[in-house]
């Protein structure tokens, strides 16, 4: 396990305690983290290193990313880009696990709950540190499970699936993100569940972001609503919706304004008819729907821009919404901005994206192309500028 020396780490952590609202004491930071106090106070004074897991406990318990705490920040050796190669091997025998032990059911399906909320907490290094022994076990379990198990095993498997493929995703292995999801487009069918059929179809559209593919993408989402039940409990309205909602982005992408419009009119109704929640593992309601605007609008360009600005202007993010959604805003809202020659603005909305959710920030593209072109803009008073592109890896 790495260990981070103490070279101004303590005092980062010092600071970042005595900053946070409500303050921490040593204390308080120990009993949020798990560490021991006497940890706490070594740490601080500099007289003992600290392991990766314990720098992100201390670091999730002050609400910063693990980064803004250590001296070594080179993105090639974060933890997150270490975990990957642990993640393809567990995934390589999906069909032919290792024997050993498995937790019943219930935990199982705690477990994969919890991966859930990291992946909507933008959690990606808490995901590829947990997810490569959860997924062993998972598929062990289903393996090995009775017929009436096995379904809710399979589920569980495309949760997880999904889960890591966020992080996956978020860091660029794009082959293995490809991989992740088509294990899911395994699974789903095993399960039983046609919502979670749809909700994978709804993840395989990053495939088609990646590629560039977006008439193919939109076809499959197409077909992805044909075959979706048809809208008549909340989890199924949610479904239907949000599929309309990915499918205005990737018209957006394609430049396609009125294939958006149509799909976008058709997520808001859906919308209106439930309350904002997570169905199936997808954030769906009247906000999120709003966020898919500004999406939309920005992805459309020329001519479409100010209607981000003008929404951002009338609204913004509530916080019930998943952190790496509300994030997303502030990314996409970024871009509006720099395109509409409001370069200040554009830099406080990266910063507002980095608070609520650091690690999808800093692994976003469009963070770093934007930081990259803010610094060229600003080189006036680029101090905390040229900052934030050393923490995206901008420059």
């Amino acid at each position: 396990m790495a260990m981070f020396t103490s070279d101004g780490l303590g005092r980062r952590i010092a600071y970042y305690r005595s900053i946070v609202r409500p303050k921490l004491t040593q204390r308080q930071l120990a009993d949020a983290a798990c560490v021991a106090l006497g940890t706490v106070r070594k740490i601080e004074r500099g007289e003992r290193g600290v392991t990766d897991a314990t720098l992100e406990a201390i670091a999730h318990a002050l609400g910063v990313d693990p980064t803004w705490l250590r001296t070594d920040r080179d993105p090639a050796l974060r933890a997150l880009h270490h975990a990957l190669p642990a993640l393809s091997a567990a995934i390589a025998a999906y069909d032919m696990p290792e024997d050993g032990p498995t937790r019943p059911l219930p935990s199982l399906r705690a477990a994969v709950a919890e991966a859930v909320d990291w992946r909507l907490g933008a959690q990606y290094t808490r995901i590829v540190r947990t997810l490569p022994e959860l997924i062993t076990e998972l598929t062990r379990a289903y393996h090995q499970a009775s017929a009436h198990e096995r379904s809710d095993l399979a589920a569980l498997l495309v949760s997880a699936y999904r889960s890591a493929d966020a992080a996956v995703y978020k860091s660029g292995a794009l082959d293995l993100s490809a991989r992740m999801v088509e294990l899911m487009r395994w699974a789903a069918p095993e399960a039983g569940d046609p919502l979670l059929s749809a909700s994978v179809a709804y993840v395989r559209t990053e495939t088609f972001f990646a590629a560039h593919a977006h008439a193919p993408g939109l076809r499959a989402l197409e077909h992805a609503l044909d075959s979706a039940p048809a809208p008549n409990t909340p989890p199924e309205i949610a479904t239907r919706g949000a599929l309309h909602m990915r499918a205005a982005v990737i018209a957006g992408r394609a430049r396609d304004a009125g294939v958006a419009d149509s799909h976008l009119r058709e997520a808001r109704a859906f919308a209106d008819q439930v309350t904002e929640g997570v169905y199936h593992g997808t954030a769906f309601g009247p906000d999120s729907v709003r966020i898919h605007e500004v999406s939309v609008a920005v992805s459309l360009g020329d001519g479409h821009t100010d209607r981000a600005l003008t929404i951002a202007n009338e609204w913004t993010p509530p916080l019930h919404l998943p952190a790496e959604r509300r994030s997303g805003f502030y990314i996409e809202l970024a871009r509006a901005q720099l395109r509409s020659g409001v370069a200040d603005d554009a830099f406080e909305s990266l910063k507002t994206a980095r608070r609520i959710a650091p690690q999808h920030t800093r692994e976003h593209p469009w963070v770093r192309e934007d930081a990259a072109t803010l610094r060229r803009l600003k080189r006036a008073d680029s101090e905390s500028l040229t900052h934030f592109a050393e923490w995206c890896a901008a420059i």
